[in-house]
């Protein structure tokens, strides 16, 4: 099986590399369950501080891939749609043990960040993204809504009326912007983006790793994580059974303006 997924450990670092760049990073079933994976060798491997992750090539992942949906038949079954909850939290569970992580994560950004991309980078601790990259959550534009994190961890980290602002529109917005809004910490050129990366994991590991992943559980705590993935699967398994959701679904493949019906 092709290595979707890559890790690699530099010292107290643990990296975990989106490789799939001939296709734009583009994540597919088999990426996420490797995804998965990698994150739990991060949480049993010895001596790491900080989780790394970065995407190969020229992006850091354009988001789900699309023919996901023909293969969603074949692993949950023909009426998969009436399943679409089942779907969701399958999905929700990958990126929550991500987030659960005592260990720091960082996301590194090139390029483009979008939709499932995004929602992976909203799980970690920190988000650094190079200089040029553009991040959205543009689902609505295909008649659903983020339902892998995004919509609730969008909401926790920069409020209601920023969040609504940009998944009512599923408009693209620039680094600059993001830094601006709270979305990431710091925006880098693309040549210093790793260094950047390197250099915040250095200072993490000065601290004693036993309070750092205390004071993460209890920041994280704080909001109702849980309840919020919840409200989304149940709102992206109504969305699943719209001819809406069919129309931005089919308009998105052909690459022509979706026609919506409301219905």
């Amino acid at each position: 099986m092709t290595d979707l997924i890559l890790t690699n450990q530099r010292g107290s670092i643990f990296e975990i590399i989106l490789n799939r760049p001939e296709k734009r990073n583009a994540i597919n079933i088999q990426m996420m369950e490797q995804f998965d994976e990698a994150v739990a060798l991060a949480n049993r491997t010895a001596n790491v501080r900080t989780v790394l992750i970065r995407g190969e090539g020229s992006l850091f992942s354009a988001g789900i891939d699309v023919s996901n949906l023909l293969i969603l038949a074949q692993r949950y079954g023909s009426h998969w749609q009436s399943r679409s909850r089942r779907i969701t939290e399958d999905f929700q569970a990958i990126f929550t043990r991500l987030e659960r992580l005592e260990i720091p994560t960082i996301a590194l950004m090139h390029g483009y960040a979008l939709g499932l991309a995004m929602e992976l980078a909203l799980a970690c601790d920190f988000r650094i993204t190079a200089v040029g990259t553009q991040l959205a959550l543009p689902e609505t534009r295909l008649g659903i809504i983020p339902d892998v994190g995004g919509t609730t961890r969008l909401t926790r980290l920069i409020g209601p009326s920023r969040a609504k602002e940009l998944i009512y529109t599923g408009r693209r917005i620039s680094a600059a912007q993001a830094e601006a809004w709270g979305i990431v910490n710091y925006t880098v050129p693309r040549d210093q983006l790793l260094a950047k990366g390197d250099e915040l994991a250095a200072e993490i590991a000065q601290a004693a790793p036993l309070a750092v992943g205390a004071a993460k559980r209890v920041i994280d705590g704080l909001a109702d994580i849980d309840r919020g993935l919840a409200l989304e699967a149940w709102g992206q398994n109504q969305l699943f059974n719209t001819e809406d959701f069919m129309e931005g679904a089919q308009s998105f493949m052909m690459k022509k303006t979706a026609v919506w019906k409301g219905k």
